[in-house]
């Protein structure tokens, strides 16, 4: 037999204890609001049961002509950005070829400038324009002045191709 002086092993109350019965004020709308009109079999204490939500009432139009225009929004924001990125991407495509050939041309130029300062070509150039070598240099010492070497005039006939020199 169980003994209903003892504590139980949970540490809550005893069948003693339970028989007690409490009255539990409520006030306002309290989620668990005791009945008191309907008592269980053998008169022990009411039983307790979850009060239903209040019923939602709200204008549902507004709410659902909000959502559609989010959604119309969005899907209308996603093509013209799509619309943007290909634009773009032909765009970038264009500039592509457009570097590309920039590219080509920069190179033709600096081998025809590569090919113009060949010392070979410097000086078929020179002659054309009626330039002659020079001899030995002379050099000036800055520090004092002093002329080192002796100073030549440039000497020989200019080119037959010169340009207008010597006529």
């Amino acid at each position: 037999m169980i003994d209903s002086k003892r504590a139980p092993r949970s540490g809550g109350r005893t069948v003693a204890q339970r028989s007690v019965q409490r009255d539990f004020p409520t006030v306002g709308t309290a989620a668990l609001a005791p009945e008191v009109s309907v008592t269980p079999k053998g008169g022990g204490a009411p039983r307790l049961r979850v009060a239903p939500p209040p019923p939602v009432s709200g204008p549902r139009a507004p709410f659902v002509a909000l959502v559609l225009a989010l959604v119309i929004g969005g899907v209308l924001g996603i093509l013209v950005v799509n619309t943007k990125i290909a634009e773009n991407a032909f765009r970038l495509d264009r500039l592509q070829k457009e570097q590309a050939a920039l590219n080509v041309q920069e190179q033709e130029l600096r081998q025809e400038i590569a090919q113009a300062e060949a010392p070979g070509n410097l000086a078929a150039e020179a002659r054309k324009l009626g330039l002659v070598g020079g001899g030995t240099p002379a050099y000036i010492r800055l520090q004092d002045g002093k002329v080192i070497g002796i100073p030549t005039p440039a000497g020989g006939a200019p080119a037959v191709t010169a340009q207008g020199v010597g006529r």
